[in-house]
């Protein structure tokens, strides 16, 4: 505290009292902290709420079942209605678990929305 007043020779002057070293502590800690969370290694994949992962199966059957909500939404829209068809007719459920490995039933939903975004408009 008095480090800069009235000292001439510009040396440290140390106090006698506890609570100078534990402010030097308390210094000292959060550099110790920020470092441990910094090497801190955590999961960059969060899955939330434990959704169990899809099979071949039920992603067949959930792609036919998104595929046909759209059609009948876009009923009224021939273009829209052939471009699902033949998306469906494309569509490759092995190479679609590849490019998306471990996928919950929200991933496969956000997926699917990505993926046929551009085909409805």
């Amino acid at each position: 505290m008095f480090n800069s007043v009235n000292n001439p020779f510009n040396r440290a002057i140390s106090s006698s009292t506890s609570s100078d070293s534990n402010g030097k502590r308390q210094k000292e800690d959060p550099k110790k902290e920020l470092k441990k969370y910094i090497e801190e290694d955590e999961p960059d994949e969060v899955r939330l709420g434990g959704m169990p992962i899809l099979t071949e199966e039920e992603v067949k059957s959930m792609v036919n079942s998104y595929i046909n909500n759209l059609k009948n939404e876009h009923s009224e829209r021939q273009k829209v209605v052939e471009k699902l068809n033949k998306y469906l007719e494309k569509f490759d459920v092995q190479k679609f678990m590849k490019k998306n490995p471990n996928m919950t039933s929200p991933d496969f939903y956000m997926i699917m929305y990505n993926e046929t975004e551009g085909i409805i408009k």
